[in-house]
């Protein structure tokens, strides 16, 4: 990923120095548990030695790879320079043991799930953040009346706090699905070229991934399967996609037509070349392409599950890419709209505006069941209330003054709806007796660990 999107804690996740350190452990690791079994000719004095001196040099590694053209090797033979540079001459080389029964898999696989869990932590932080501050602000919003939208179009009178508090419920199930995918990929495998454990005793395996906090792979093959990995590309395309949403709606809310809510525009800010009034929902357009970005790696990852036999290298180029630049994209997203929707600027005399903009029309379906309520029929309510909202509907479009809603149905012969009824149903907080329950549901949502 470029540096543009790249927070400096996630990037090093996903940085040489971190794979190798991480390399380094357990190839350490493995040699401490071969010391423990007795079973090859390690001691634990050799295990001690390889522990204090192991070490490595990314640029150095860099160099042997390219005599080498692998990775792996590159890194052994650098690491196991260090564990001997203090060894006498002439005596036994302790970096013999190093990848001792190991193939490049079972340090490469383990380590990328050890990745992917330091990944996935952070992730869930700021999802936990996210959540909170969009809960915090559905109660501050509890009663900041709007409307709400079906298809684009104006329906009933809402509450924007409803909005933030729909995002929290999602945000939430995003954790629990981000929560579950880190127990499923949290796990590492040391079982030789094809599974078999053919040169190492499962022992070793069950120290290493033990000491990393890992479950051992029950079965792999020279690989742990790629359904883990797609599991979590899944999860995480997911919650790339709540960002989406929550971003697409304020866009939305942000054009100059409706102006309900706009992102924080900084001092100093800029928002068009050509246009100085411009104040553009740049980030939140981000966040928008970004999604895409995780999206599209999720089916990258799916592909990655069929492998040839018991292990091809088609997945590794893939993955290099596709999953740390979900992991730094979905980061960079969530980090934006923290900070977006803890400080999103709403204007309530323009929710105001807008609830008035259609003349009632909003107001259309308490009167369609007050004329049921009066003994009509529901098809006959149907048309009266249709009759009169498309004549409404006619002096919006035309932009020119004329009676609205309230004042047709008055008007009209066949409405059976007295007048007091009617002052009634005009009134938005007539649809929001009930809205109480979805406070009380969102008191009880808690995204603590």
């Amino acid at each position: 990923m470029i540096d543009r999107y790249t927070r400096p804690e996630m990037g090093h996740i996903f940085s040489l120095e971190n794979k190798y350190a991480i390399w380094q452990e357990i190839e350490v690791l493995a040699c401490e548990a071969q010391a423990e079994l007795g079973a090859c000719g390690i001691t634990k004095e050799e295990a001690a030695w390889i522990r204090e001196h192991a070490a490595f040099n990314k640029e150095e590694v860099d160099e042997i790879e390219a005599t080498t053209n692998h990775d792996v090797i590159a890194f052994l033979t650098n690491m196991g320079s260090y564990i001997d540079a203090e060894v006498p001459e002439g005596e036994p080389k302790p970096s013999r043991w190093v990848h001792y029964g190991m193939t490049s898999s079972d340090l490469c696989d383990t380590a990328l799930c050890y990745q992917l869990v330091q990944a996935t932590d952070i992730i869930i932080e700021d999802v936990r953040k996210l959540g909170e501050i969009c809960r915090r602000r559905a109660f501050e919003e509890r009663n900041t009346l709007c409307v709400g939208r079906t298809h684009g179009i104006h329906a009933e009178p809402m509450t924007f706090g409803m909005k933030f508090g729909s995002w929290a419920w999602e945000l939430k199930r995003d954790l629990d699905r981000l929560i579950d995918a880190r127990k499923n990929v949290a796990f590492g495998a040391i079982s030789g070229a094809v599974g078999t454990y053919s040169s190492i005793n499962p022992f070793v395996e069950e120290y290493v991934c033990e000491h990393l906090g890992l479950a051992h792979d029950p079965l792999s093959t020279q690989v742990i399967s790629r359904d883990h990995h797609a599991y979590l590309a899944g999860v995480l395309a997911t919650t790339a996609a709540t960002c989406d949403r929550i971003a697409t709606e304020i866009r939305n809310l942000q054009k100059t037509d409706t102006l309900e809510a706009e992102e924080p525009f900084r001092k100093g800010q800029k928002g068009s070349s050509a246009m100085p009034h411009k104040r553009n929902p740049i980030t939140l357009e981000k966040v928008c392409g970004l999604s895409r970005v995780v999206k599209a790696n999720a089916q990258v990852a799916f592909d990655n599950v069929a492998l040839w036999h018991e292990r091809d290298i088609s997945h590794s180029s893939a993955e290099r890419v596709a999953q740390a630049d979900s992991f730094i994209a979905l980061d960079h997203m969530l980090s934006c709209l923290i900070r977006i929707v803890d400080g999103l600027i709403l204007y309530p005399a323009r929710m105001q505006a807008n609830l008035d903009l259609t003349r009632g029309l909003i107001f259309s379906s308490k009167v369609l069941l007050a004329l049921v309520d009066t003994g009509i029929t529901r098809e006959d309510a149907y048309k009266i209330v249709q009759r009169n909202s498309m004549a409404v509907w006619d002096d919006v479009h035309a932009a020119v003054d004329g009676p609205n809603l309230r004042e047709r149905l008055e008007a009209d012969p066949e409405c059976t709806v007295s007048s007091e009824k009617l002052d009634e149903i005009f009134d938005p907080w007539d649809f929001l007796t009930r809205i109480d329950t979805v406070f009380d549901r969102l008191e009880q949502l808690s995204f603590e660990a």
